[in-house]
């Protein structure tokens, strides 16, 4: 049951896994986001610079939008410091209403008559600000979406490709927000900038390149490292290029720019591993523009640098959510991107990695499935814990270690929720074999025992098993003459008042019920369960019974008299019978010699007999019983004899007597043996006078036998009687 415990669970978890993906992979992200913050990306002083147009700007130098003259003074200024390029994260896409151009515009049409000088500056601020973009390495950014549609300006790269066309790959647009035709021209590249929405809107990945209108177009970043590097295109490589096998779908596999080769994932997405150290290399916008400016001190900032110009402020609405926290501005994603491309240190989670998870879960199934132990949820939970924490700790390691992302997510559910079917099904399962048990053994088994049994099931061997027994027969004796006067509803009276506390008499020793036969009962110790004691607890419950059976003649003036034969042995128990009906019973030789032993008992009138099989070594310990031997017996069918003895109560006779009383016996039984019968006859009869009442049945069966020995006297006398009976 356990097994298919773990089966369905796996195979629910693995439905759940393909059916809610979204779900999933909203946890498995969180999960990375907090590797991310356990161990950020190291920084490293690349040359990435943000120029950021923050409150402290808007505050020093007005509202946004600036006008773009001002814009155009800080793209020189930059370009002044010796700046490899400057991209922006902010489109132009409408015209400068400040500009003084519109102003004198409006002024002659109204029918205002306006001339400057020669040598008066343009007043047309775009035109000043597209000068400035031709005059300096730049780039302009854009919006991809699908919220508009229309032409998109073609890129200012080429693009080329090895494998697969990446355009049936990469995710396409149909528009764009665009920059001012004027400034195309000018400008030394355009990159877009905008992040594909993600469910929880955590910007954990950012394309590198995607489609618009048939064309491919480049990131901001990407864009902003081949105009730094004076490159003319990009080469895209795909699935189905030289050395790249397509085992399934089309995939973009890496992007080439210049001399940097970048990795992607299969839709051309850069997982981004953030350092959330771009704030140190942040300069507020204020500070370039701030007259006068101390270029020496500036320039050490900026020469060389790719600047990423982007904004701050609360109110220009660029603030995204990133796995290191709230309200980061969109420029310092692109920032991170380049960061993370110029110091090659990339996340990597290759296409192998789901398959590599799914095993694990599987893996960690099969584990728990054949290591969970029935009845022990703690150590069970403790083996979960651990393969738990094996799983997380191998996906950290590939994480800190190699920067690659093995989510832990469906292993973990799997060591969590095997654990749960598996120990519930072993709890359900341990339960329905305890009532089995219950309803099995609650008969003919003492309640205590019935309850150690169903705690510990595995103490029972079904179907049977050789273990040494010490078993019971009990029969009443003359029954049938006793029944004759009896009506049927008399008779079950009687019955049901005699074997109700000869049974209870046996549960409370431990003993198993075997089974009914009319008035007979055959019960054993020492199975399905070991009794430690059972020769001693068969004696003491042979003697039990006995004082049952006197207080219930007592109470009900019957004369019910029985006989109990003991004996010990190795035994066949078990589960006996047919596929139809069985019983938990006992078969062999030693139960077939207890049976005759009972019967046996008629002959010497006494109400016990048992084998010497069923003396042990602290017979003499009990203050309370004191044994007799009784007679060798040879029985039919069995060479050897058997040694017989009786057990009796030590109130029969007084102690200082006792020991005399043992050693006459003792005496009589050697001369007897020996031959002697007359010597023997003597001896019998002096026993006779001075033995309880209890004895006589005995010494009155041995004086009828040596009357006939000493007429007629058995040939080759070995001290062995001989029974006649079976």
């Amino acid at each position: 049951m356990a097994i298919y415990a773990g089966l369905v669970s796996l195979i629910v978890l693995f439905a759940a896994a393909s059916l809610g993906g979204v779900f999933f992979d909203r946890l498995s992200s969180l999960v990375f986001d907090e590797y991310q913050r356990l161990k950020p990306r190291p920084a490293v002083d690349t040359p990435v610079l943000i120029v950021d147009i923050d409150e402290e700007a808007l505050g020093a130098l007005g509202q946004w939008p600036w006008p773009r003259s001002r814009m155009a003074r800080l793209v020189d200024r930059l370009g002044q410091l010796g700046a490899a390029t400057v991209a922006f994260d902010i489109a132009f896409s409408e015209p400068d209403r400040t500009s003084l151009i519109r102003t004198l515009t409006e002024l002659r049409e109204v029918g205002a008559e306006v001339n400057f000088p020669e040598g008066v500056p343009n007043l047309d601020n775009d035109a000043v600000f597209a000068q400035s973009l031709g005059d300096n390495s730049t780039v302009l950014g854009f919006a991809l979406t699908n919220e508009i549609s229309g032409p998109v300006p073609p890129p200012k790269a080429g693009f080329a490709f090895a494998g697969r066309n990446p355009q049936e790959i990469l995710q396409s647009y149909s528009g764009s927000l665009n920059n001012l035709s004027e400034f195309y021209d000018p400008a030394g590249g355009m990159g877009f900038f905008s992040f594909p929405p993600t469910s929880d809107g955590v910007v954990r990945k950012i394309p590198l390149v995607a489609g618009a209108g048939g064309k491919l177009y480049p990131s901001l970043g990407m864009e902003a490292l081949r105009v730094a590097q004076q490159a003319a295109n990009f080469v895209v490589k795909s699935t189905g290029a030289s050395g790249e096998t397509e085992a399934g779908a089309p995939a973009v596999i890496s992007m080439r720019v210049g001399a940097i080769e970048v990795p992607t994932d299969g839709t051309g997405k850069l997982w981004i591993y953030y350092s959330g150290q771009l704030a140190d290399r942040t300069i507020s916008a204020a500070a370039l523009l701030a007259e006068p400016v101390d270029m020496a001190a500036l320039e050490e900032t900026v020469a060389g640098r790719i600047v990423l110009v982007g904004t701050s402020a609360l109110g220009l609405r660029d603030l995204v959510v990133t796995p290191l926290g709230h309200g980061v501005p969109g420029v310092e994603v692109h920032g991170e991107a380049i960061d993370q491309i110029l110091t090659e240190t990339y996340l990597h989670r290759p296409d192998y990695m789901p398959g590599l998870e799914y095993f694990l879960a599987a893996l960690v199934t099969v584990l728990l499935t054949f290591s969970l132990s029935p009845g022990k949820p703690a150590s069970g939970g403790l083996i979960a814990l651990v393969l738990l924490g094996l799983v997380v700790g191998l996906s950290w390691y590939l994480f800190s270690q190699r920067q690659m992302l093995l989510d832990p997510l469906l292993p973990a559910l799997a060591a969590i929720l095997v654990y749960v079917a598996v120990t519930v099904a072993q709890y359900l399962s341990s339960e329905r074999e305890k009532r089995y048990i219950r309803n099995a053994f609650g008969h003919y088994l003492a309640p205590a025992l019935v309850n150690r049994l169903s705690d510990e099931p595995s103490a029972l061997k079904l179907g049977g098993e050789l273990k040494e027994l010490t078993l019971l027969f009990c029969d009443i004796r003359g029954f049938t003459s006793l029944s004759e006067g009896l009506d049927p509803e008399g008779l079950t009276k009687l019955l049901n008042d005699f074997l109700t506390p000869m049974t209870d008499e046996l549960l409370q020793s431990g003993a198993t019920i075997d089974k009914y036969m009319g008035d007979a009962i055959m019960a054993f110790w020492n199975a399905p369960l070991p009794v430690a004691d059972h020769r001693a607890a068969a004696r003491r419950a042979a003697l039990g019974m006995m004082q049952r059976l006197d207080k219930l003649n007592a109470e009900t003036g019957a004369n019910i008299k029985i006989g109990i034969g003991l004996n010990t042995g190795e035994c066949c128990v078990g589960n006996l019978g047919s596929l139809q009906r069985f019983n938990y019973s006992a078969i062999g030789d030693a139960v077939n010699v207890a049976a005759r032993i009972e019967g046996i008992t008629k002959a010497y009138g006494l109400p016990i007999l048992f084998a010497d099989t069923v003396l042990d070594d602290d017979l003499d310990e009990d203050p309370q019983h004191f044994t007799l031997e009784v007679d060798r017996v040879r029985v039919v069918g069995r060479a050897e004899p058997l040694v017989l003895y009786t057990i009796l109560d030590t109130g029969i006779v007084k102690e200082a007597e006792r020991a005399g009383l043992v050693a006459a016996h003792n005496a009589f039984l050697e001369t007897y043996r020996r031959g002697e019968f007359e010597e023997a006859d003597r001896a019998a009869q002096s026993l006779l006078g001075k033995a309880p009442p209890a004895l006589h049945g005995l010494y009155q069966a041995f004086l009828e036998r040596l009357q006939k020995f000493m007429i007629d006297p058995p040939q080759n006398w070995d001290g062995v009687h001989i029974s006649e009976s079976k």
